[in-house]
């Protein structure tokens, strides 16, 4: 879309429950609770809402939405229940982003909650061939792509698994995270084998969680109250494979992603100050940051090993810890990651604050060839 004409998006506020195992609580009650932290955030209640997006992946009931926002009173606006894997929750974003920029609403809220079972995670239906020769782990997959990755690029499973060690040193500062201990290059490397060579460690928690955030036209009574510094969505893009390959990075989706939000938010990868992207394993990231073109193709291990994706570095990445450390409730995740870049932006991110950060991306995929990228400002 031309943005000759397109409205200014906001993010007026955003919220979350904690992501890790709640047993004792519901669901409703961690979205109750992401969603009214995201209110007060903004400033305002849930009368301005003139249209949910709630995002979700495991079965929660037909219009899970409705049931799990019923508490803030059922107002006749429009509700969206969106199941896109991994990236349902940027999905929503993309959908409210767009919505309130073509002018049909002015104020959305995008909520996201997922409880997901532990163990592996099966993607395919039941009747797929692939789940009965071990095709539908995920983590095995990721697993090629990285053997894949050493091979070509002469990568050392100690430089991969530095992304592990990154993510939980960032974590520790984080209170909304699942895994807050520090963890030593060792451990990770030494930790159970999941899908050789990916370790525990290497590979994302399943999780449990909330997130919403708030978006709002800027040229709006609503918008005008947004507090200062202003963080806006300058890009979002969502694409899918032109081919299907079953990669977990899904290169050709990113690549169309990130150039459409590129061009939207008339930025470059340089312009990148801090980036959250999907790293349900620790080569995801790898493969993601050279696939945006963050950093060259095949020295995504070399940044890693010399700390440029650290805090402090040139380009931090998953500065909240990311998946790894984070934990994958699917439905909420990719919320998370805008939580995150908005706090970041606005320079309330405490002890985890990467200095002068004005503009940052998200980025995440999922089953099917699915890729979303988000690009903010200040």
């Amino acid at each position: 879309m031309s943005a000759t004409w397109r409205r200014e998006v906001l993010v007026a506020g955003a919220g979350l429950h904690p992501f890790g195992r709640f047993p004792g609580l519901s669901t409703e009650a961690m979205v109750e609770l992401a969603v009214q932290r995201a209110l007060d955030d903004a400033g305002f209640g849930f009368d301005a809402v003139q249209a949910v997006y709630y995002s979700h992946v495991h079965y929660q009931g037909m219009s899970p939405g409705e049931h799990m926002l019923a508490q803030f009173g059922l107002t006749g606006i429009p509700y969206v229940n969106v199941e896109n894997a991994c990236s349902s929750g940027t999905t929503a974003i993309w959908l409210a982003h767009w919505a309130i920029a073509m002018g049909q609403f002015d104020c959305a809220l995008v909520v996201g909650a997922e409880r997901v079972p532990p163990g592996p995670v099966t993607v395919l239906h039941e009747a797929d061939p692939k789940r009965f020769v071990g095709d539908d782990h995920m983590m095995a997959t990721y697993a090629l792509r990285m053997r894949q990755y050493m091979l070509e690029f002469g990568a050392p499973v100690e430089a991969i698994a530095q992304v592990a060690v990154k993510a939980h040193r960032h974590a520790i500062e984080n209170p909304w995270a699942q895994r807050k201990q520090p963890l030593t290059l060792d451990e990770v490397l030494n930790s159970r084998m999941i899908a050789d060579p990916l370790t525990l460690y290497q590979c994302c928690p399943t999780s449990e969680g909330a997130a919403a955030t708030l978006l709002v036209a800027a040229d709006t009574s609503v918008g005008r109250r947004v507090a200062k510094p202003r963080v806006r969505l300058r890009g979002s893009a969502l694409r899918t494979e032109r081919f299907h390959g079953a990669g977990a990075d899904n290169p050709d989706a990113l690549a169309l992603a990130a150039a459409e939000a590129y061009e939207q938010a008339g930025l470059g990868p340089e312009d990148i100050d801090l980036a959250q992207v999907h790293d349900a394993a620790t080569i995801g990231e790898i493969l993601r940051i050279e696939a945006l073109g963050l950093v060259p193709k095949g020295e995504g291990w070399v940044a890693t090993r010399e700390g440029r994706t650290q805090i402090g570095g040139a380009l931090p990445v998953n500065t909240d810890g990311g998946l790894l450390a984070m934990g994958h409730p699917f439905g909420a995740s990719g919320i998370r990651m805008l939580h995150e870049t908005v706090t970041q932006l606005r320079g309330t991110a405490g002890a985890r604050q990467v200095s002068g950060a004005c503009t940052g991306l998200v980025q995440c995929s999922g089953a099917g060839g699915v890729c979303s990228v988000i690009i903010a400002s200040r």
